[in-house]
């Protein structure tokens, strides 16, 4: 191969190119797919130890202007790092101890709220009847002699691949944590010694370059998605104060940690509101008030604020938004989804920078 295809130019998000190359070698497209292949079975297979790992490449990221600032303090990097990741940590223990007798509390409420949810939604009732009875016909359709073994051949359940996926998640708790740690104190080793091994001078600068607009880039993608997450979570704490559900902390959490699932958490969390708004108030309403407030929130940050925050070049293709929160959810389960638009982030973000994969950035943008 000639040398000028080896070249790697820099190409700025702000600026489109005229001429977006395609890769013509057939070669080169076979050896990249069976390359993405490989990449995605070992994920699947070693999940984990990639699961931890790219957790806390994502986490890293985000502590990233943190770390960088205690290191302009002149605080020693272990330091600093063991600092962070207590603060993280702590947070995320401390607010789940905060939660977890409200969340016992409405779990206990459930069962006894189904019949007020029933005469409430009795109005749907015969729609829902229809639409069952539609449904058992089309089941009925075609259906062989013994409908209890097909039953049984199916693949396992939603409910049992999230369990099993967010129960991996657990196992790899200290994983992830080791794995942080690491990278926030060595993780520069890797480029110094990818710097080292370049033969051209013009090289060494492309790379450091490279590796300092990703870091930026990704860096204020994250800080600005969790400020703007965070804010969503305060506003819909409030509110369920005001509308009377009460459990602000609940709540809140629960807004926040669902924005990070675009388009499907949305609808998850109005749903949830929903319930909690019924579970609480005989007036319909004041029922549909919770849902109403939090509908309004997200798009207020989803629609207005966010995108002038983070600008065009982190707009995402929504339908590949979508295809990547199913895809990393088979794959990972619950975990899997909440890194899924971190990682198609990241993707977009090098590939926008990379001239031989600017193609297939401009294909990511939404």
């Amino acid at each position: 191969m000639a040398p000028t295809d080896q070249k790697t130019e820099i190409v700025s998000p702000a600026e489109v190119p005229e001429d977006l190359p395609l890769p013509s070698d057939p070669k080169v497209i076979f050896l990249g797919g069976l390359f993405v292949l490989a990449l995605l079975a070992a994920a699947y297979i070693a999940s984990e130890i990639i699961l931890p790992f790219v957790f806390a490449i994502v986490l890293k990221l985000l502590l990233q202007p943190a770390f960088r600032i205690l290191e302009r303090l002149h605080v020693p990097q272990i330091i600093a790092a063991l600092l962070l990741i207590l603060a993280l940590f702590g947070a995320v223990v401390g607010l789940g101890a905060a939660i977890s007798s409200p969340a016992r509390t409405w779990a206990a409420k459930l069962p006894e709220g189904i019949p007020r949810l029933q005469e409430q939604l009795n109005f749907l009732r015969e729609p829902v009847d229809t639409l069952q009875r539609f449904l058992q016909q089309v089941q009925d359709f075609g259906a062989g002699p013994l409908p209890t073994v097909a039953a049984s051949a199916q693949g396992p359940t939603l409910l049992s691949k999230l369990f099993t996926g967010t129960r991996n998640f657990a196992s790899g708790f200290f994983t992830t944590v080791l794995f942080l740690f690491f990278l926030l104190v060595y993780g520069d080793i890797f480029l110094h010694r990818l710097v080292e091994i370049l033969p051209r001078f013009k090289s060494k600068r492309q790379v450091v370059e490279i590796s300092q607009q990703i870091e930026s880039d990704i860096s204020a993608y994250l800080v600005t998605i969790t400020i703007m997450n965070a804010a969503v979570g305060i506003a819909t704490a409030l509110a369920m104060s005001f509308t009377g559900v009460g459990d602000p902390i609940l709540w809140g959490t629960v807004a926040f940690l669902l924005n990070y699932v675009p388009i499907l958490g949305t609808a998850l969390g109005v749903l949830i509101f929903l319930l909690a708004g019924l579970l609480t108030h005989d007036i319909l309403w004041q029922a549909l008030l919770p849902a109403g407030l939090y509908f309004g929130f997200h798009l207020i940050e989803g629609e207005t604020v966010t995108p002038l925050l983070i600008a065009r070049r982190f707009t995402l293709n929504p339908v590949l938004v979508i295809i990547s929160l199913v895809f990393w959810f088979w794959m990972w389960g619950i975990p899997g989804v909440i890194l899924s638009m971190p990682m198609l982030a990241i993707t977009k973000i090098i590939c926008d920078r990379l001239q031989p994969l600017a193609a297939f950035g401009h294909f990511l943008e939404g």
